[in-house]
C-alpha cells in the first residue's frame, strides 16, 4: 500500500479572451466545485465525472492511502493572473511537501497560460519535482485539449489525456492515471521510456469531436497500440486559441521499452497525418443557420451551436449576435442559452415571475464593438441556479450558477424567442439547465446553445439537426482570423493550410 497525495489545478486559457482568471475565479463554485483543500477535497469531487474522482475511486479500491491536498478549477478565460497562480501553487506545494507521499497524482488541464508563464502546467510540475525530488512518481491527467510541452513530460513520470470530446471519460481518465501510477510504483527504477511528438498543424475546436470522423477512428487506435511494452498512449489535440509556442496537437507515449514506445507513437502520428484534411469543420453565418433551422420539418429541435462565444473555450457567454439573428428572422419556439448576465438575472428576480421589464441584455464583458440588446422581457420562470447535472459529461456536477431566469423577448410580433440567463458562466451542454427552469429541451423547435462540441453528449440524441453558427465571440471558428504572434514558425494554422510566419 502506498501513500499517494492527490491534488488538482485546472484552467484552459484562451489568450484572446476578454477577461482573466483571478484568484476569486478559482475559489468560486460554478459547474465544478470551488477551491477545496484538505479533507474537503474528497467531499467536493465525490460523485462527479471528474478525473480526480475517478483516480480516488480506483486508488481506494486498490487499498492505497490517499492524502488530499488542494483541488480547484476556473472557467476558461484569458490568462491566469500571477497572483492566482502563485497563491494556488504555493498552497499546493505546501500541502504536497507536508504529505510526505510515496507518489503524487495531479488533476491538471494542460493548456494553462499565466501572466508570467506560457506553460503553466510545466512550471507547476517543475516546482513539484524540485520540491519532492526525482524518486517520487508524479502522474498527471490532462484534458484532450492540452498543449503538451517537453517541460511537462520531463517533470512528470507519466501523463494521461482524455480520449473523448465531449469529455465523457474524465473520471475514466483518472482511473487510467491511477492504474498507471500503480504500475510505476510496482516497476520502481528505472524510469519508464517516454516519447513526445508535436504535430505540424492546428485542429479547429469544432473539428476535434470524437463522436465524428476522423477523431473517432484515431482514438480507437490508442488502445489497440497499447500493450505490455507500451503502457499508455495519449493524443492531445491542443487548444488553438492559445497564442503560445507549444500550441497544437501532440502524441505522447510511455512504457517499458523505448523502441516500442517510439514505434507506437510514430504509427499514431502517421495515421493522424493521413487524416489531416478531414479535421476541418463546417459552419454557417448566423442568419443562414437560423433560416435553415426554421425550415426543418423533422422531429426534434434543431441545435444551433454558438461556438464563438462558448464559455468553455474562453468566451464570456454574453454576446447577443445569434439572439439578434433569431429575432431578425422571426424564429419560432426558440430558446437561447445560456446568456451570462448577472445584472439582468438580478432584475428578473426583483421583478418576479409574470412581470415585464426593460433592460440591456448581454454584452457586458467589454468585447470591442458589441452592445447589449435593448428590449423588454417577460419573466416566465426564476431559479436559484442550484441543481444537479444529469448528462453524460457533467453527470453528478452540483451546479452553482447563481440567480437564473427564463425570459421571453417581448415587442417582437413575428418571433417567439426565450432566453435563459444565469449569473455565472456555464456552457449550455446539459439538459438539466433547461429543466431547472421548467423547460423540456426535446419540446423546443430551436435550441441556440453557447457551446462548441460538449453539448453533443446530451443534446445530439434528441436533435433533428446540428448547425454550427458563427456569431460574435473570442473563440474564432476560422483559425486564420486569430492575430497569432507566438506560434512556432511553420506550424500550419489550419489543416493542410499554410505555415505560420511570425512576421505575417
Amino acid at each position: 500500500m502506498a501513500r499517494i497525495a492527490v491534488g488538482g489545478f485546472q484552467h484552459e486559457t484562451n489568450t484572446f479572451a476578454p477577461s482573466k482568471a483571478d484568484y476569486a475565479a478559482f475559489v468560486q463554485a460554478d459547474a465544478w466545485p470551488g477551491l477545496s483543500r484538505g479533507a474537503a477535497l474528497f467531499e467536493a469531487v465525490a460523485g462527479i465525472n471528474l478525473p480526480a474522482t475517478g483516480f480516488i475511486e480506483a486508488a481506494r479500491a486498490a487499498s492505497h492511502e490517499l492524502v488530499p491536498t488542494l483541488w480547484c478549477c476556473a472557467t476558461p478565460s484569458a490568462h491566469v493572473t500571477s497572483d492566482a497562480f502563485e497563491r494556488v501553487a504555493a498552497m499546493l506545494l505546501e500541502d504536497l511537501t507536508a504529505a510526505r507521499p510515496d507518489a503524487v497524482y495531479l488533476d491538471l488541464h494542460g493548456a494553462m497560460v499565466t501572466e508570467d508563464f506560457e506553460d503553466g502546467e510545466g512550471e507547476l510540475l517543475r516546482r513539484v519535482r524540485a520540491a519532492l525530488g526525482d524518486a517520487i512518481p508524479v502522474v498527471a491527467s490532462l484534458d484532450l485539449h492540452a498543449n503538451v510541452t517537453p517541460t511537462m513530460t520531463e517533470a512528470a513520470s507519466g501523463l494521461v489525456a482524455y480520449r473523448s470530446y465531449p469529455h465523457i471519460d474524465m473520471a475514466e481518465t483518472g482511473a487510467r492515471a491511477a492504474r498507471l501510477l500503480m504500475r510505476l510504483l510496482e516497476a520502481g527504477a528505472p524510469a519508464p521510456a517516454q516519447t513526445l511528438r508535436k504535430l505540424d498543424f492546428l485542429i479547429p475546436i469544432t473539428g476535434q469531436c470524437t463522436m465524428e470522423e476522423p477523431a473517432a477512428t484515431l482514438y480507437r487506435r490508442l488502445a489497440e497500440l497499447e500493450g505490455d511494452a507500451v503502457w499508455s498512449l495519449s493524443f492531445a489535440m491542443g487548444f488553438p486559441p492559445a497564442d503560445i509556442g507549444a500550441c497544437g496537437p501532440a502524441v505522447y507515449g510511455l512504457g517499458a521499452d523505448q523502441a516500442a514506445v517510439d514505434a507506437a507513437v510514430a504509427r499514431l502520428c502517421d495515421a493522424i497525418a493521413e487524416a489531416e484534411g478531414e479535421f476541418s469543420g463546417h459552419y454557417y453565418e448566423a442568419d443562414e443557420a437560423v433560416r435553415l433551422a426554421m425550415a426543418n420539418t423533422g422531429a426534434g429541435p434543431v441545435v444551433l451551436a454558438d461556438t464563438q462565444d462558448n464559455p468553455g473555450a474562453g468566451g464570456n457567454s454574453d454576446t447577443v449576435g445569434l439572439l439578434e439573428a433569431l429575432l431578425r428572422n422571426g424564429a419560432q419556439g426558440a430558446v437561447f442559452a445560456i446568456l451570462h448576465d448577472p445584472e439582468v438575472a438580478a432584475e428578473a428576480h426583483r421583478a418576479g415571475e409574470g412581470a415585464v421589464f426593460a433592460a440591456g441584455l448581454g454584452a457586458k464583458s467589454g468585447l470591442p464593438g458589441h452592445q447589449p440588446f435593448a428590449g423588454r422581457f417577460a419573466v416566465e420562470r426564476i431559479g436559484d441556479g442550484r441543481f444537479t447535472a444529469t448528462g453524460p459529461m457533467w453527470r453528478g456536477a452540483r451546479m452553482e450558477l447563481g440567480p437564473m431566469a427564463l425570459l421571453r423577448v417581448e415587442d417582437k410580433d413575428q418571433a417567439d424567442v426565450r432566453v435563459i440567463v444565469a449569473s455565472r458562466k456555464f456552457q449550455a451542454a446539459d439538459q438539466s439547465v433547461f429543466r431547472h427552469l421548467g423547460l423540456e429541451p426535446a419540446e423546443q423547435r430551436i435550441l441556440a446553445l453557447k457551446s462548441s462540441v460538449h453539448f453533443r453528449a446530451d443534446f445530439q440524441p434528441l436533435a433533428a439537426d446540428i448547425l454550427v453558427a458563427v456569431a460574435p465571440g473570442p473563440n474564432l471558428a476560422d483559425l486564420t482570423k486569430f492575430p497569432y504572434r507566438n506560434l512556432r514558425p511553420g506550424l500550419r494554422i489550419t489543416p493542410l493550410g499554410s505555415g505560420f510566419r511570425p512576421d505575417r
